[in-house]
Parts: C-alpha cells; structure tokens; sequence
C-alpha cells in the first residue's frame, strides 16, 4: 500500500512538475522584447569583464532565489530575505541586476521580469568564465513578498552535512546527482574566513597544506571577512577543478568536502573530476530543473518596475 501511494504521489509530482515548466518557454520574449537576452548577456559580460568574480555572485543569487518559494526575485527586494543568516553581507550583485533592468525597461516596459533577468544572468555568468551554455525557459513573473523565515530554514549552509544537503535539494525537487552538480558552481568565487574557519582549524579530511596556506589569512579570531577562493586551482575559470579538488581533501567549505569523504557521493565526484563533458552535461540538467523551481507565470505576481521593491 505504501509503495503504491508513493508512485502515485511520484506521478503527481511529475504531472505538477511538467505543468509548471510547460508555462515557461524559451520563446517567451522573442515579439514582447526580441532584444532581451541580447542586453542582459552584455550587461553581464561587462561586470564579470570588470569583476571576475561577479558571475559567482549572480550565480549564486539566483540559487539564493530559487531555494526561497521559487524563482520569482523574492531575493532582490530590499530587506526581507536579504537580511537573512545566508544572505546579509554576503550576496553580491544587485547593482548589476539593477542596471540591466533600467536598460531593458527603456526597450521593453514591464514586460520583462526581474526573476528572468536573473535567471538568464546566472546562465550567462557561467558563460562568460568559459563554462557551459544551456536554453533558459522564460515566463517567470516577480512576487509581491519576499521570506526572510524561509530563507533562514531552507537555504543548506556551509557547515551542512551530506544528508542535510540531500533533504535540502530533495525539499525543492532535485536529486542527489543534481546536488553534486550544482555544487560545482563553487569552482568559481570566493567565500569568507567565517564561513570554513572550523574546518581549517578542526577538520582532518583536509589537505594539511592547503589548510596551513589558508590559516595565513584566516586566524582564529577575528578575520572573519577574509576572502579565499573556493576553487584554488582556477579560481576564474567555470570548470571541473572543484571535483579534483575534493579528491585531495582541499575542499574549502565543510559542505564540500562532505562530497567526498567515503560516502555515497564519492562516485559522482569521481565522474565528474574524470569527465568534464559529464559534469557540464549534469550541471546543466540541473540549473535548469532549479530554474524551473515554483514559477510564478500567467496572472501570477507582478513584473516589476524596480527589482528591489513592488509596484506601488
């Protein structure tokens, strides 16, 4: 009985799944505002061209956005959710989204929401550090509210474990494979002292040299804004190196060495440090199924002005 309701449920949630991303199309724009995509990859092209660093940023708010009822901005509007444990202090890349926006509503009035812009942004910001293309479907809509509680509870963390960055990712749709995969965004970007201290200091699944090299800037107390790349092999470069990483124990944040530490996800790690065509392939699937995550479409939402607040 058990194993009958879980299909049926499994069914369900396919059908919902497949209804949501059939609202999206790729298409979406190509009448209301032809020139959109066009100016939202130039505007990132420059930043990341001006701040390498940028495309980590914007990649990682449209995760941030994502995981926090949906693909729908709720991450860009001023307060709220930014002020958020994982947030405050941390995200980047508002400026950018902000900038794009004014250029597009000059072309386009309200026709192109903030939650495409960003979507399409972090796909190009992959792009634009040598990393995989995918097609974005299109269609998303902005919310009228953003969830600070939500964005406490529902974003994985840095000192997360395997198991609860697998109930994380599972909570919102994606499989363990996607898990691993999206991680891989961290073979860009930086992350701060705060957030790896312990593991440099108390952690043994860790390189001992790589963890005397990061201590330098990293003392501790205090030094807690010190920056150190997540990917110390090519830190600017979209590639595999994260997964090589992880196989000599120089994972920088306790949530990625989890990856690799004699546990079910050590083959996927493999696969992906000996396959860079798998990896990409994987990480594509994957942001796309994120992408798809609870879009507001159709009568749904608003489309914004301004990114950071609603319409008045």
């Amino acid at each position: 009985m058990a194993a009958s309701a879980s299909c049926i449920s499994l069914v369900v949630l396919v059908a919902l799944a497949t209804v949501a991303s059939a609202q999206l199309s790729p298409t979406f724009y190509d009448t209301s505002c032809p020139r959109a995509l066009a100016t939202i990859k130039s505007g990132v092209m420059a930043a990341v061209s001006s701040d390498p660093r940028m495309g980590a940023s914007l990649l990682r708010l449209h995760f941030h956005d994502c995981f926090v009822q949906g693909c729908d901005a709720s991450v860009l509007l001023s307060g709220m959710e930014q002020n958020a444990l994982p947030n405050n202090g941390s995200l980047r890349g508002f400026g950018v989204i902000d900038s794009i926006k004014t250029q597009i509503e000059a072309i386009c009035a309200q026709t192109v929401s903030c939650a495409d812009i960003l979507t399409v942004a972090a796909r190009d910001s992959v792009v634009a550090l040598g990393g995989p293309s995918w097609t974005v479907p299109l269609g998303r809509r902005d919310s009228i509210d953003a969830n600070e509680a939500a964005a406490n509870s529902d974003l994985p963390g840095p000192t997360s474990s395997r198991s609860d960055l697998e109930l994380a990712f599972s909570n919102k749709g994606l499989l363990t494979v996607d898990m691993v995969a999206l991680s891989g965004a961290h073979t860009i970007g930086q992350a701060q002292c705060g957030t790896f201290k312990d593991r440099i200091y108390n952690e043994t699944n860790i390189d001992t040299t790589f963890a005397t090299s990061l201590r330098a800037n990293c003392p501790r107390s205090g030094g807690d804004g010190s920056l150190a790349n997540l990917d110390t092999t090519t830190a600017n470069t979209f590639d595999n190196a994260y997964y090589t990483n992880l196989m000599s124990q120089k994972g920088l944040l306790h949530s990625d060495q989890v990856l690799f530490n004699n546990d079910t996800t050590d083959n996927t790690v493999r696969n992906f440090a000996s396959n860079p065509a798998a990896f990409s392939s994987a990480f594509t699937t994957a942001m796309i199924k994120m992408g798809n995550i609870a879009p507001k479409t159709g009568t749904q939402g608003q489309i914004r002005l301004s990114c950071s607040r609603v319409n008045s």
